[in-house]
């Protein structure tokens, strides 16, 4: 049986940001480590979005940047200066491939194509079943994600990010190739948070992507003639080609993950609530802690110690019980927050990099009531 030190279960952004990591840091060279996946990683299966200041580690291999995003809804429609940030997009297919390259340099980095199909753990090391080999290991960091354990609690609401996106040539020049659309929520509502994300990629080249915030995904065709529609309507085209298309769904929810952590197994990336709750957005939050898991193993705890919960997980807690009860509500949420506030501050606040001064200033910008609400229910539920 080959034995490890670290397996890493997943080469998606977590699994692969963490190898190399641990690849790329001294502390580690004298320990084994092994990256595993079902795929080969060749697929372009997404896309990742974030925004950071001026240049960061991902700049060669994105695929565009914007300095400013729009944001609409039913009284505003708003172009911003995003200074200092610029608005990000990296294609899976390119970061994939940036770091297999990357790890395939550590002579301690190994990575394997192989579906996992359990783990067991032991005192002393843990063993990762495969669907053709056993490997041993002491430790375990392992990204697989069972959406049924949500739905069988009641404890944390549970919503999803789900969506549908094309990427479309049109045939005249359709789109501001220098601002991204970071959501539009002009569009019909029926009852739920629905917006329309839209990244240029040129004047007649981008991406739509169909967005709720909402408990149940919708059929596939609804999403399309939302697209539809929305091309018709407010890009004023009907001929266009779909070059590409996307789909996927995110959980939204503050269900404490880390209970699944023990001595020797680590959930990480959406499987460990690495996912913001409030927005879904993963990546960003992914390599912040990759940064603070690779300082905590130097220090030889527990991995059941790692997780914490932050006031930030409370603030997504309430916004979630708000949409979970009223689902119509999230237009008036984050058009109340742009409307009011700088998009820079609530950039800011979105990556829980704030102040409490500077949170305070964005919870007064919300909608007043359903957050009292929610606060007096959750505190009831709590005590």
């Amino acid at each position: 049986m080959p034995k490890y030190d670290y397996i890493i279960i997943g080469a998606g952004a977590s699994g692969l940001l963490l190898a190399d990591a641990l690849g790329s840091d001294d502390f580690f060279k004298n320990k084994k480590i092994l990256l595993l996946d079902k795929l080969d990683k060749t697929q372009n299966d997404r896309t990742w979005c974030f925004w950071e200041q001026e240049r960061g580690p991902f700049d060669e291999i994105l695929s565009k940047s914007w300095p400013n995003i729009r944001f609409e809804g039913e009284k505003i429609n708003q172009k911003s200066d995003l200074s200092p940030f610029q608005y990000k997009m990296l294609r899976g297919f390119d970061f994939y491939q940036y770091y297999l390259e990357r790890i395939s340099t550590y002579s301690n980095v190994q990575f394997i194509q192989e579906r996992i199909d359990s783990t067991l753990e032991h005192n002393t090391h843990v063993e990762v079943i495969g669907e053709k080999h056993t490997y041993e290991t002491k430790y375990v960091f392992d990204s697989r994600f069972d959406y049924k354990k949500l739905l069988l609690q009641s404890k944390y609401p549970v919503l999803q990010q789900h969506f549908l996106g094309w990427f479309v040539k049109t045939d005249k020049p359709v789109f501001d190739s220098k601002t991204a659309t970071f959501m539009d929520f002009a569009i019909p509502q029926r009852g739920n948070t629905r917006f329309m994300y839209v990244l240029p990629l040129s004047e007649n080249e981008g991406l739509l992507e169909y967005t709720l915030f909402s408990e149940h995904p919708l059929e596939k065709e609804e999403y399309e003639n939302a697209i539809k529609d929305y091309l018709d309507s407010k890009l004023d085209t009907t001929s266009y080609e779909i070059t590409e298309v996307e789909q996927g769904n995110i959980p939204m929810t503050c269900f404490d993950f880390s209970k699944e952590n023990t001595t020797r197994v680590l959930k990480i990336g959406i499987a460990g609530g690495w996912a913001k709750a409030s927005t879904g957005y993963t990546f960003y939050s992914s390599t912040k802690k990759v940064k603070q898991l690779v300082e905590f193993l130097k220090s030889g705890r527990s991995l059941s110690k790692f997780s914490r919960k932050t006031r930030f997980w409370f603030y997504d807690l309430l916004f979630l019980d708000v949409l979970y009860k009223n689902n119509h509500l999230g237009r008036q949420v984050f058009e109340s927050l742009f409307k009011n506030r700088s998009p820079q501050l609530v950039l800011k606040f979105l990556h829980e990099e704030t102040t409490l001064n500077e949170e305070l200033k964005v919870m007064w910008a919300c909608p007043k009531m359903p957050f009292v609400k929610a606060l007096f229910n959750r505190l009831f539920r709590l005590s």
